[in-house]
């Protein structure tokens, strides 16, 4: 239980001070930030009230949208976030198909080349990746789901992430392994122990699926034990690499956002201490 973390967006409304109190109130040791709330309650007071209140920061979400052939700017301000929080890796999305915008019709002039959109991330990262460990800030690609190739993440599988990485030091680009975007690849065991020999494993965020998806997918994540997924060989597997960090439990859930954020997190450590501990070795 040492390792659970509580990524903020589970309990969305709360402010980052409420998520820190929270976090010390049920005895969590690590909290997963995102960059907006972050903002808004200020940067250094952030980084502050984490060390004062004695937790880790398991990952800062998020950099990345890549695929536009823009972002550096932003993703330079976030690594720079990343390295102030002590955060133990920033968390890439990458970004979908050029011109396609999340939540959005599409519209003229979007680029339908995956290939060259993938490309483009691939660019970024020799220039983000240097950036990175000058500051000792570990880069995170986050495989997503297919159905959010589109206008999220051209990057669907670990092999694809891991293919991505491959160039660069292990210690500056990891991958991460979450299980709702992962669960049903029928290659997931053989390239989470591919990511395991690599050293690239860089975060372990849970969750499960719902079923049925509600009309917005987005908002499809579910408490662990409440959708289809199955933990105990997955966090076996990842627990083979010799990960020993933070795992998160990151959800996005109307339901679970509606809730009082403190049954949340007395659910979730339940549920973490009887799906997912038992198996991390």
């Amino acid at each position: 239980m040492s390792r659970l973390s509580l990524n903020q967006w589970t309990t969305r409304r709360w402010s980052v001070p409420e998520a820190v109190d929270g976090c010390r109130r049920h005895g969590i040791e690590a909290i997963g930030l995102w960059r907006e709330p972050v903002a808004e309650h200020g940067l250094a007071a952030t980084a502050k009230l984490v060390r004062d209140a004695g937790l880790r920061v398991s990952s800062l979400c998020r950099g990345g949208f890549l695929t536009g052939g823009s972002g550096l700017d932003d993703n330079r301000r976030a690594i720079d976030e990343a390295a102030e929080l002590g955060a133990a890796c920033l968390v890439l999305v990458v970004g979908g198909l050029p011109g396609v915008v999340p939540g959005e019709a599409l519209g003229d002039g979007i680029s339908r080349d995956l290939g060259a959109a993938r490309a483009r991330v691939a660019e970024a990262l020799e220039v983000l990746a240097p950036y990175a460990a000058e500051r000792g800030v570990r880069l995170a690609l986050e495989p997503l789901h297919p159905m959010y190739c589109a206008d999220r993440a051209v990057l669907s599988t670990l092999k694809q992430a891991l293919d991505l990485a491959a160039p660069h030091q292990a210690d500056r680009v990891g991958v991460v392994v979450d299980t709702f975007h992962i669960w049903w690849d029928p290659e997931v065991y053989d390239q989470i122990a591919r990511a395991g020999a690599e050293g690239r494993v860089a975060t372990y965020q849970v969750c499960d699926q719902l079923h049925p998806l509600p009309q917005d997918v987005l908002l499809g994540r579910a408490m662990m034990g409440d959708g289809v997924i199955d933990f105990a060989p997955l966090t076996r597997a990842v627990a083979a690499t010799g990960y020993d960090g933070d795992v998160e439990v990151e959800i996005f859930n109307a339901d679970v956002w509606a809730a009082d954020p403190d049954a949340v997190l007395a659910t979730m450590k339940e549920r973490f201490a009887a799906l997912v501990a038992p198996f991390l070795g």
